[in-house]
């Protein structure tokens, strides 16, 4: 990471969407712990926002410069030369930046590390999920299978446009020949279904979040469990409200922040079943940290392999476990009986068991997010990575 005392400058590319993620936040984070180390970061960014302003011509050529965009070419090289980059960390690249930032990178001849945050160089829909089940058919019988089914934003158009970005890429051989951060085990594993990647350049490093001292001891709590995220079936927020059904006058109350497709149906379902749920809406992240450290644990009842969820390490940070499915990064992420409990995803009666026996691991939570999931930690791993690309 250093040469001397030294530390290498480092353009960081991100491709933002047009509604804001935890990719975002994971970008700006990084940014930050990397400047607050002494590294000068420059990041290079656009924002498929850009898309609205476009001219019909700009858009008839937009499948092209998904696949590789040449203004991106040419800036990353000006900024390679003018700000002497040493490393370039890539995050997202769809729809504006585009793989051409690989080739940039390489033709100057500075080291590329991409952060996997998604499935999307084995899946165009980057979920591995599909009318409500968990669909991994582009993996065993190709990519065809998503321009069948539109699963990129629901156009066999843009779903095509991924596709052909994809297979170009893969037939050039670029995948091999750049280094990548999975942020989980399982992610890993995943990625390496892309037989052109090599493990030996494939490393294994976790989001985090900066610690904001807002630990409560489980004694001082309150009786109560916190749902952070949108109201969705691929979050299993029916399978939620379910188990708080059945577990009747004896449940604990259950606050819920956020909002999406399934608002309506929640209030309904709150009327009807006179349930122990409060619907928050829309919360924003600090006060929403507040609650998750007030709580007993978060719920997450994901019904897909999930990115990374922020939200589990962030409710590690106040030393609130979590309760969340035992399916891909999620469930990989919570240590049974250490941190929360997982149960099948599809299991009401698994979410019932995982609230009634959670209590007694709000310290030693905390205590794994020092040791794993600190900023300080974090520094400690990229640093070691930067050394060896």
């Amino acid at each position: 990471m250093t040469v001397g005392n030294k530390k290498k400058n480092i353009l960081i590319v991100h491709n933002y969407y047009q509604i804001p993620g935890g990719e975002d936040t994971v970008v700006a984070n990084e940014k930050k712990m990397l400047e607050k180390q002494g590294h000068k970061v420059i990041l290079y960014s656009r924002n498929n926002a850009e898309l609205k302003q476009m001219s019909k011509l700009q858009k008839i050529f937009l499948p092209i410069t998904t696949v590789f965009n040449p203004r991106t070419y040419r800036d990353v090289k000006k900024l390679i030369r003018e700000e002497n980059i040493e490393v370039v960390h890539i995050h997202n690249t769809l729809n504006l930046v585009s793989p051409a930032v690989y080739y940039a990178a390489r033709r100057m001849k500075v080291p590329v590390i991409q952060t996997i945050h998604n499935f999307r160089l084995l899946c165009p829909g980057a979920t591995f999920y599909r009318d409500g089940h968990i669909c991994e058919d582009c993996v065993e019988h190709g990519l065809k299978c998503a321009v069948k089914h539109s699963c990129y934003r629901g156009s066999k158009i843009q779903t095509l446009a991924c596709v052909l970005s994809t297979v170009f890429h893969q037939m050039i051989g670029i995948y091999g020949k750049i280094n990548y951060i999975c942020l989980t085990d399982f992610n890993k594993k995943k990625l390496l279904e892309l037989k052109q990647i090599k493990p030996e350049r494939v490393f294994i490093k976790p989001n985090f979040v900066e610690s904001k001292n807002e630990y409560v001891p489980e004694k001082d709590r309150k009786n109560q469990f916190v749902f952070v995220g949108r109201l969705d079936k691929l979050k299993g927020i029916d399978f939620l409200f379910e188990a708080w059904k059945v577990m009747g006058e004896e449940a604990p109350k259950l606050i819920v922040c956020g909002t999406g497709p399934m608002k309506e149906w929640c209030e309904i379902f709150i009327r009807e079943n006179f349930v122990n749920i409060e619907m928050y809406g829309f919360v924003p992240n600090d006060e929403a940290l507040k609650i998750i450290a007030n709580s007993r644990a978060l719920v997450l009842p994901t019904q897909c392999y999930e990115g990374f969820p922020m939200s589990i390490v962030e409710a590690f940070s106040v030393g609130t476990p979590v309760i969340c499915s035992d399916l891909g990064n999620a469930g990989s992420v919570v240590e049974e009986g250490v941190t929360g409990y997982k149960f099948m995803a599809n299991s009401v009666d698994g979410i019932i068991c995982a609230v009634e026996k959670c209590h007694g691991l709000c310290s030693q939570t905390k205590i794994v997010y020092q040791e794993n999931y600190s900023a300080e930690k974090n520094y400690e791993l990229i640093s070691s990575i930067y050394k060896v690309i």
